[in-house]
């Protein structure tokens, strides 16, 4: 297979449509898809009278390979020339996704799986791998939206920037808008007191840096129709706001704000939980 786009399957609902997003997108760029259901016996918690380990693991493994069938026969249905690999791991399955990002294009998740609590947006697996995951991570709700632009978070740093690459192409595949954001909130302080700021001045400086930060990339892909908002507000609020009505939204994994060694900003970490559509969340390269 060609490195290839890794789907995680877990016989829920949210990784059904996680799924076909990812069969869509593996359609698109001529990619194999690989999906990959981890389990693992647990240590206790069933009756060991009854019971014994292997009978535990043969029924989970049979419960997963049924998972990875009725997940290939989704991307059959819906992409039938998508090259489709499967894997079964006995591994926990953060760790495992984890794994397969090191040699991945992609890695798709649902949002959350066949444990998580009704209410919960979003569910532990997701989270771990879109912190530390090694390749882009896209984490895919229940319902996936129809149409709509391709929407990304421009804040300057080493991520943004790999965040706006991957934007870019995704909007000219999809042959969709791109709205470019930047926002902020910032009050300069001296001595614990606001300082004076000229807003008109501070924004027209915000949009020329937008403005910068996205030409070589319009160059790149002049097909893709560009939309570039300037906003004074929170990151995490403003995306969400324009994501109501995206059909992807795309974040670095941590901004320029963010501390050395920290895996998620607070900004992606606000839209894993929160992102109404599908969220990619763009780690940087290490050189960057």
């Amino acid at each position: 297979m060609s490195v290839p786009i890794v789907v995680g399957v877990d016989g829920s609902t949210s990784a059904l449509s996680a799924v076909r997003w990812a069969a869509a997108e593996a359609a698109r760029h001529h990619v194999a898809l690989k999906l990959v259901h981890a389990y693992l016996v647990p240590g206790r918690g069933y009756p060991e009278v009854v019971l014994t380990a292997n009978e535990v693991r043969q029924a989970l493994e049979e419960q997963g390979r049924q998972w990875l069938a009725d997940a290939e026969a989704v991307v059959r249905a819906a992409e039938p020339d998508v090259e489709v690999g499967v894997e079964l791991a006995h591994s926990g399955a953060a760790g495992a996704m984890v794994w397969e990002s090191k040699r991945a294009r992609l890695v798709v998740l649902g949002s959350r799986g066949l444990g998580g609590f009704t209410g919960v947006l979003v569910g532990s697996v997701a989270v771990a791998v879109a912190a530390h995951g090694e390749c882009p991570v896209v984490v895919v709700r229940e319902e996936l939206p129809e149409g709509g632009p391709v929407v990304v978070g421009v804040d300057g740093s080493p991520t943004s920037e790999q965040a706006v690459a991957f934007a870019f192409e995704a909007a000219s595949m999809r042959d969709a808008p791109l709205v470019a954001l930047l926002a902020g909130n910032d009050f300069p302080l001296v001595f614990g007191g606001p300082v004076p700021v000229d807003w008109d001045q501070v924004e027209e400086q915000e949009r020329l840096e937008l403005a910068e930060r996205l030409a070589g990339w319009q160059e790149k892909y002049p097909d893709v129709r560009v939309e570039r908002k300037v906003v004074r507000d929170r990151p995490a609020r403003a995306l969400l706001e324009l994501a109501a009505t995206a059909q992807l939204l795309v974040v670095g994994s941590r901004g320029r704000g963010g501390f050395k060694g920290m895996l998620l900003g607070s900004t992606s970490q606000t839209l894993v939980y929160h992102a109404p559509c599908p969220l990619a969340v763009v780690r940087s390269h290490p050189t960057a």
